[in-house]
């Protein structure tokens, strides 16, 4: 036979064989490799000789990969829908950590878990090697981070831009009982996550002149030159949404110097002088709001408000431009949403691209401008309300001065055609420049600003928004009522519930699936379950494991050992008087002195933890927070007190401890004087978690308690309308002394240096402001909260019924989820709809 006649031998089917990109991959053999692969060649370190926090970075990189996988293609899928894009402006955001919720967000945390067990690696060792960025100091740049975390799981096509700071909101440490700044270096050994671009940076102008002059089409134009420059490198880092491959952007700025170093001066023996422009501007982002009660620190607040609003417009604008030609479309394609009154010159600063570098009409450079800019409004108290000197403006921004006087004119002119019998003192109360009446210097008013150049103004809270319609900003809201309205703040459940409480996580979807985690209307389904004695029973053992968890952090920080079985009440936040840490404190003296007249009565154990830090520059709340130290260390040595009570302020606190704290809570405690607060989230945080409220009728309290019903709400206080009312007969301290044995005996305690042996007359200036002024009408309602806080002893006794209530809590908390107040947002203001983001 021939060799072209023999057959041909079958050949075995092909098998192909694929194997997962390092890169990208999801499953655990790919992911595992992934990691060894960064610890080996991002580390430089082998399994043998690597320390935790190399292993936390082989897995942040990782994670990020899988992230940025996802990240590109939803860049990607936003310019080619040309979708509206949300940029969210705010001097602050405090993410909290972020591998855990990346590793929950991505689908990865179980498999990150096995796969390093594998490596003999805990991952929960890995997770506490993480620093908090501490970008915020408090609600505003919490929310802040739950906003984006809610528009990435949503889809919308959203970006977060802020500042950079090297030092973040300070670390506390406590000394003495007194609170002391040390800096916060959180990027003291880097930061994973974040990307650099120094290609995309931008150059801000600070001082300089202005010139007039006629363009070639004979049209006047205004020329700013800029006496020194910045430059604004943006450094951004993922958000990763959950389980929708949808990942946002927050771009975070930091100053750089124009001119990095003087090396003729360096050679001339001038070291100093070689560096110092370096160092004056690079100061801008160095730390989170610096002290401003000197004329420097007013100069560098506004610096870096200009600093990071000039570069998020230069960015926003080129952003736009890469896919129009015009500005046309900008407030059809662009939102820009204002978080509070620091970032308002952004206003000024797109009026001054538009009119300067574009050569847009003033009429239709100030509609682009309205249609495209919202502000939210997260305060009530008028000395938070930003007002700048003019001649401060004058020095450092004289440009957008002239154009905030021509916009001033411009609106009276306005104010003045819709009251032409009344204009004199409302002009007075409406205009953009306050005017002083004792020779002092006139100031721009930010928040005036923020109203007339927007075309949304909203507050936080049903109350709140009410509150700034009808006397914060009474005369705008009649101007252009149409512009007024409410967004009740709500917070990610996903790292609030999920990822903070996975043993109630874990129950909850147990019962009624895992659809809550991004509809979390769904656990009203958990209402018939309050009445499931199986249920009520793994609450309370889940608490109960929850407050183990958090006694041994405790004991790690401070030294205490806590009694599981008595009542956790817990008031965390940022130190302020209106919030009033002292009348949770003034608590805690009469439960002493009830202790002391009578050891042997009867007494529902109680735990009462304080946490939260006080501005550097705020004398009266960092005297709280002595007291509270104080009185701390008298009761938890007291041997008759033994168990029955114990106090503690934890220090330092920030997101990670929070999400400790949260579940293990009973009590939440949201006592602030009604009509203060704008929002709060914290209440919404504790509700999530099966905590039971005890409260005024503030912020969102009025809401929680409309959900859960009163009889799950532990409600004393003035409302809003008697604290006003109070304030406008006379409001005489006193008086209410006078009245009440209990709240005598706590001041007399106080005054009689009985909690301060070693420091006479330490809290007569506390003790003369509660007993003269009172602001905050914390003698008026010391009654009323005691006796509602032995209301709640009562009920705790009975935990059946206490159980009862908390699931009810946690059921009815659906409405307090950011993604509710995202959508709200979305439909309301930004005109926006979300983009599905599909992997190839």
């Amino acid at each position: 036979m021939s060799t072209a006649e023999q057959p041909v031998p079958s050949r075995p089917p092909r098998i192909e064989v694929r194997v997962e990109d390092d890169r990208t991959g999801m499953d655990p053999v790919t992911f595992k490799r992934a990691i060894t692969d960064h610890l080996r060649y991002t580390q430089s370190k082998t399994e043998r000789n690597a320390h935790r926090y190399d292993w936390y970075v082989a897995l942040a990189h990782a994670v990020r990969d899988r992230a940025v996988h996802r990240w590109i293609k939803t860049a990607e899928t936003h310019h080619r829908t040309d979708a509206k894009r949300i940029y969210y402006l705010s001097a602050e955001f405090l993410p909290g950590r972020f591998l855990q919720n990346n590793l929950i967000n991505l689908g990865l945390y179980d498999i990150a878990r096995k796969v390093l067990a594998e490596l003999e690696v805990d991952l929960d060792d890995i997770l506490e090697e993480e620093v908090d960025p501490g970008l915020g100091n408090g609600g505003l740049g919490r929310l802040a981070a739950c906003f984006l975390d809610s528009m990435a799981t949503l889809g919308y096509a959203g970006m977060g831009h802020g500042i950079r700071y090297e030092f973040g909101i300070f670390h506390q440490e406590i000394k003495d009982g007194r609170q002391l700044e040390q800096p916060d270096e959180w990027l003291r050994y880097g930061f994973p996550w974040e990307i650099v671009r120094p290609d995309e940076a931008v150059t801000v102008g600070f001082g300089g002149h202005v010139d007039e002059f006629t363009d070639r089409h004979g049209r006047l134009r205004v020329r700013w030159t800029p006496a020194t420059q910045v430059i604004g490198v943006p450094h951004d880092t993922p958000v990763v949404g959950y389980g929708n491959d949808s990942v946002l952007s927050l771009r975070l700025w930091r100053a750089r110097a124009s001119e990095e170093f003087d090396l003729q001066v360096f050679n001339d023996g001038d070291y100093r002088k070689a560096v110092e422009e370096k160092a004056i501007s690079e100061s801008i982002s160095k730390v989170l709001y610096p002290n401003d009660q000197s004329f420097e620190g007013k100069v560098l607040r506004l610096k870096q408000q200009y600093f990071f609003s000039a570069c998020a417009i230069h960015d926003i604008v080129l952003r736009y431009l890469s896919d129009h030609v015009s500005f046309d479309e900008f407030p059809d394609k662009v939102a820009i949403q204002l978080n509070d009154t620091h970032p308002v010159i952004a206003i000024g600063e797109l009026m001054r691209v538009l009119l300067d570098d574009h050569g847009i009409t003033w009429e239709k450079a100030w509609d682009i401008t309205q249609r495209t800019f919202g502000y939210t409004n997260h305060t009530l108290l008028t000395e938070a309300l930003e007002r700048w000197p003019v001649s401060l403006f004058e020095k450092l921004l004289p440009r957008h001065l002239s154009i905030i006087f021509e916009i001033n004119r411009r609106f009276l002119r306005q104010v003045i055609m819709r009251w032409p019998s009344d204009n004199a003192e409302r002009q007075r109360r409406l205009s953009l420049v306050q005017e002083s009446d004792w020779g002092g210097e006139k100031q721009i008013r930010m928040a005036n600003l923020a109203v007339v150049g927007s075309h949304s103004i909203n507050g936080v809270a049903a109350l709140h928004s009410e509150l700034v319609r009808t006397e914060l900003l009474r005369d705008f809201a009649e101007l252009w009522p149409e512009r007024f309205n409410n967004k009740t703040n709500g917070v990610t459940p996903r790292r609030w519930l999920l990822q903070a409480n996975p043993r109630l996580a874990h129950a909850i979807t147990a019962r009624i699936g895992e659809g809550w985690v991004t509809d979390l209307g769904r656990l009203e389904r958990l209402l018939p379950l309050a009445e499931d004695a199986g249920f009520r029973a793994e609450i309370r053992r889940i608490k109960r494991e929850n407050k183990a968890v958090l006694a041994e952090v405790i004991k790690q920080l401070v030294g205490l050992d806590l009694n599981l079985d008595s009542l956790f009440d817990v008031q965390i936040k940022r130190l302020h008087e209106y919030k009033r840490q002292l009348l949770c404190c003034m608590h805690v003296i009469a439960l002493y002195n009830r202790i002391k007249r009578d050891p042997q009565a009867s007494f529902v154990p109680r735990t009462v933890i304080f946490g939260g830090k006080a501005a550097p520059g705020y004398a009266m709340a960092k005297m709280h927070i002595k007291l509270i130290n104080d009185v701390a260390e008298v009761v938890n040595k007291d041997p008759e007190v033994g168990s029955k009570l114990r106090v503690m302020f934890i220090p330092n606190y920030r997101v990670s401890l929070a999400e400790r704290i949260f579940p293990a809570s009973d009590l939440s405690e949201q006592i602030s004087t009604a009509g203060k607060e704008a929002s709060g989230t914290g209440n919404m945080k504790f509700q999530m978690n099966g905590a039971l409220t005890i409260g005024t009728l503030d912020g969102a309290n009025i809401e929680i308690r409309e959900e859960v019903g009163p009889e799950n709400f532990f409600l004393f206080g003035l409302t809003a309308q008697e604290v006003a009312e109070t304030h406008r007969r006379g409001y005489r301290p006193a008086d209410y002394v006078a009245r009440s044995p209990e709240l005598r005996e706590v001041i007399e305690r106080i005054a009689s240096d009985f909690f301060s042996p070693e420091s006479p007359g330490l809290y007569a200036n506390l003790i003369h402001n509660l007993l003269q002024h009172d602001p905050y009408l914390v003698c008026a309602d010391f009654d009323p909260y005691v006796a509602c806080q032995d209301r709640a002893a009562a009920a705790y006794l009975d935990q059946e019924a206490w159980s009862r209530m908390a699931i009810v809590n946690i059921a009815k908390s659906g409405k307090f989820s950011s993604d509710r107040t995202i959508l709200e947002y979305a439909k309301d203001i930004w005109q926006a709809e979300p983009v599905r983001v599909v992997l190839d």
